[in-house]
């Protein structure tokens, strides 16, 4: 139950509530931010105008070589990403397979300038969720749950934080410690996000998850969506193909 949202009927994101919640402090392990895929930059530009005719507060805008991002929070705190992709032929592989990101200075005056005059409808068909940024309380660790359990390859590095995806993506799943390092279980009244779905595009991939979570006594549980489990950090996700 909660408060559904999406685009296109199609759900990204459900928020809920309870009683007995508690805010969940800023070192957490749990969400760093949600980042939501729009189709391309004139949707982008569409939102950063809908977002300055509102008063929106940003805090910050990056150029990630692969992407173009925008960031703000919402009233608990929780992180927003509102971004959008260069064309994978524009991304830079090293030999090791990896993906040259980096953190350079967004031109929002110029990005802000490109948008077309219609008025703003909502996001645009197509936005979806393109990936999750995690806080995690210790690298190694969620280098060892993310890609040797799950099976994701690690795309990039940051220092204090990893890059995971499958096929060729920048990432579908980062985890950092900027804010979180040494950060323990969470606890379940915290604010933040409760739990997310991996969706695996084929059911060889899905296998080797589970026979891996198997290997390593991770407990699973089946459920109607998939199978439920928590990350060494409690965060709850669902494997499904």
């Amino acid at each position: 139950s909660g408060e559904v949202l999406g685009v296109a009927g199609v759900p990204l994101l459900t928020l809920t509530t309870g009683g007995n919640v508690a805010r969940a402090p800023r070192n957490a392990a749990g969400l760093f931010h949600t980042a939501f895929l729009v189709p391309g930059r004139l949707e982008l530009a569409q939102w950063l105008a809908h977002a300055a005719h509102n008063n929106i507060q940003l805090e910050g805008a990056s150029d990630h070589l692969v992407s173009e991002a925008l960031y703000l929070s919402d009233p608990e705190g929780n992180g927003i990403e509102i971004y959008r992709d260069r064309t994978p032929t524009e991304w830079t592989y090293h030999q090791d397979g990896t993906v040259a990101m980096a953190t350079d200075r967004l031109n929002l005056q110029e990005l802000y300038n490109s948008a077309p005059q219609a008025a703003f409808a909502g996001m645009a068909e197509g936005t979806a969720l393109g990936h999750i940024h995690l806080q995690v309380g210790d690298i190694p660790q969620a280098d060892a749950f993310y890609r040797d359990v799950l099976g994701l390859k690690i795309m990039a590095r940051y220092p204090g934080a990893s890059f995971f995806a499958t096929g060729d993506y920048h990432h579908h799943i980062a985890a950092n410690v900027w804010n979180s390092r040494g950060a323990t279980t969470r606890l379940g009244n915290m604010t933040g996000l409760s739990d997310y779905t991996v969706k695996f595009n084929d059911q060889s991939a899905l296998a080797n998850a589970l026979s891996a979570l198997e290997k390593h006594e991770i407990a699973t549980t089946k459920t109607a969506e998939g199978w439920a489990l928590r990350d060494p950090w409690g965060i709850g996700l669902t494997l499904a193909a």
